[in-house]
């Protein structure tokens, strides 16, 4: 079973005294990193997308990046909600060792990522408009080697991470192997909505539980009470859902 989560916009440089592994992907990070290079000011913002507060601190990570050189490991480098709610710094080593097994951040630059990857600050979504090599879009350099990645000696995904994520790798689904997306909901006037910051806050929350919890049954997972309980009524093979609780059931 393998577990996937997006990355987070804001990233920090942590000195972790950890063991850290090199990301699988790395000679094509590096060919994005190069083409970014590439690009003149005006079509770097555009790439990001940002402000140019925020272009002008993505410029000077650029001109910097060496994604060899001083990194820190992915798990403690993204620090977005769901990496909050995570809380990696007070996992002990057996829910370290769970997570660098199981889980794994898709990244634009980077394209998957165990935990303990080495990595450096940049800013590149995968839904980016960006080309390289040729490709119409980073999904289209990517291709299918995320899946491949995912898939290696696993036939089970657990889903979650974000659509714009995810759509990296199931265009590329088939048998035997599945993905199961959890989705995570509450009840509005009647009908089930998803909010992306609670959402994003219970992807962590679930992420720590599995760590907890050693899960290797992706079935266990339909017990997760933590603030959500798993509806049945709603769900189907492959997506799950979780409405999210209020009071007693809210602290179980």
């Amino acid at each position: 079973m393998r577990i996937i989560l997006s990355p987070a916009k804001t990233m920090r440089t942590e000195d972790v005294i950890l063991s850290k592994t090199v990301p699988v992907y790395l000679s094509q990070a590096e060919k994005i990193a190069n083409a970014l290079k590439a690009l003149t000011p005006e079509e770097r913002r555009a790439v990001w997308n940002c402000s140019e507060k925020l272009a002008a601190e993505n410029e000077v990570r650029l001109a910097h990046m060496n994604l060899h050189g001083a990194v820190s490991p992915a798990l403690y480098s993204y620090s977005g909600l769901a990496f909050t709610h995570l809380s990696p710094e007070s996992l002990d080593d057996d829910g370290l060792a769970y997570l660098q097994e199981h889980l794994r951040i898709l990244s634009g630059l980077y394209g998957i990522l165990r935990p303990l990857d080495g990595i450096v600050p940049y800013r590149l979504e995968m839904a980016s408009k960006f080309s390289v090599g040729g490709t119409r879009n980073l999904y289209a350099y990517w291709g299918d080697l995320l899946y491949e990645e995912l898939y290696r000696d696993n036939n089970t995904v657990i889903n979650l991470a974000s659509e714009e994520y995810s759509s990296a790798v199931t265009p590329w689904l088939k048998e035997p192997n599945r993905m199961i997306h959890i989705v995570f909901a509450e009840e509005v006037r009647g009908s089930l909505k998803t909010k992306g910051t609670f959402a994003k806050m219970a992807r962590g929350q679930m992420t720590r539980w599995l760590a907890e919890t050693q899960a290797e049954d992706p079935a266990m997972i339909r017990t997760y009470r933590r603030g959500y309980r798993y509806e049945p009524s709603v769900s189907d093979e492959t997506h799950w859902v979780f409405v999210r609780t209020t009071g007693k059931e809210l602290a179980k």
